[in-house]
């Protein structure tokens, strides 16, 4: 049994945790040491049966063991990665989750429970796939993308980096969404986005982009 340091309390995290004892229960992998987070406040809480330990500087005082982070911004968990130390990422990936061989996953990457992903896909790292989402074939999903529930990705689509595709959006065949996008719930995306762009609707048309990047 492997020993695994959950990074966040919130609600994903406790999600996190449920999925990890659903892959105990069909192969004992994982031991859970508690919760990691920088908010003092919470230290000491008890939150379904696992205890939050400490801050990052806590966690990078304990000895060598794996390490999730079950926060939904990208840019936080990239932040949260650059920090830690002396510790390795975790891969998960829910039993019910119906996938090919031919899928290739970055460290630190969490895959939810319902989710069917079919071939020749490429994840990078900390990428998230909540619940009940498709991913098509050819798919590339970039360091720290968010994929929220329900959401359908078509074949040949690149999702950038940090960016966050919206629950129960739909990405058709072929589309590219640059980098540090938001894609609002919803929304069917029928043509390229650009960097830091959000956008919402049917279809999907840009509302705003980032200033200053």
């Amino acid at each position: 049994m492997k020993k695994i340091y959950i990074v966040g309390s919130g609600g994903f995290a406790r999600e996190v945790a449920w999925l990890i004892e659903d892959i105990n229960e069909k192969n004992p992998t994982w031991v859970i040491m508690g919760f990691i987070d920088e908010n003092e406040d919470n230290i000491g809480k008890e939150l379904n049966g696992y205890k939050v330990l400490g801050n990052l500087e806590y966690l990078n005082k304990q000895e060598r063991a794996y390490v999730t982070i079950a926060i939904g911004t990208g840019e936080i968990r990239e932040s949260i990665s650059n920090k830690i130390e002396n510790h390795e990422f975790s891969i998960l990936v829910h039993p019910s989750v119906i996938m090919s061989k031919f899928v290739a996953i970055g460290e630190g990457t969490i895959i939810c429970a319902g989710n069917i992903i079919t071939t020749n896909i490429e994840m990078g790292n900390h990428v998230i796939i909540n619940l009940d989402c498709t991913i098509g074939h050819d798919v590339i999903l970039k360091n720290y993308a968010t994929i929220l529930p329900s959401a359908n990705i078509s074949g040949n689509v690149v999702i950038g980096e940090k960016t966050t595709i919206g629950t129960g959006s739909a990405i058709i065949q072929g589309i590219s969404i640059g980098n540090q996008c938001m894609i609002g719930a919803g929304s069917v995306v029928n043509k390229a986005i650009m960097d830091y762009a959000t956008a919402v609707g049917i279809p999907a048309r840009v509302i705003k982009v980032k200033e200053g990047v």
